[in-house]
């Protein structure tokens, strides 16, 4: 891994906290490491990040030898009044989809290319 990850000015629809969220659910025993590769984070971010979740109620996690396995707390409400109502399940529910229709539409990608020779210079690895 490459040191601190590439910065990101202005504001984005998913807060750091929902896309930690979703790198655990993807993968409960995760490294914080790969978490912060996959959120573009710092690592020290992310302890952060994991650390409000669990005191918060939405994460626990327990010892594995020196690896940690998370539990998601799904049934947990949003924080904010206007998702009252709204779980953490039903969240990661969307983003899963949309992580599901990410992948899809990257295959098709993949095939169109593969079936017209692919452009000069691409391989499968270079999508990734």
């Amino acid at each position: 891994m490459s040191g601190v990850p590439e910065s990101h000015t202005g504001w984005t629809f998913l807060t750091n906290h929902a896309r930690v969220l979703a790198a655990i659910a993807e993968d409960p025993t995760t490294r914080i490491r790969d978490i912060a590769a996959r959120c573009r984070l710092t690592e020290r971010a992310v302890q952060k990040i994991v650390s409000d979740l669990e005191d918060g109620g939405y994460l626990s996690h327990t010892r594995q030898g020196r690896s940690n396995t998370y539990r998601i707390e799904r049934g947990t409400s949003l924080r904010h009044p206007a998702e009252a109502g709204l779980t953490v399940a039903e969240l990661l529910s969307l983003l899963a989809q949309h992580d599901a229709a990410h992948d899809e539409g990257r295959q098709e990608r993949r095939e169109l290319q593969d079936a017209a020779g692919g452009p000069q210079g691409w391989t499968a690895e270079s999508d990734r």
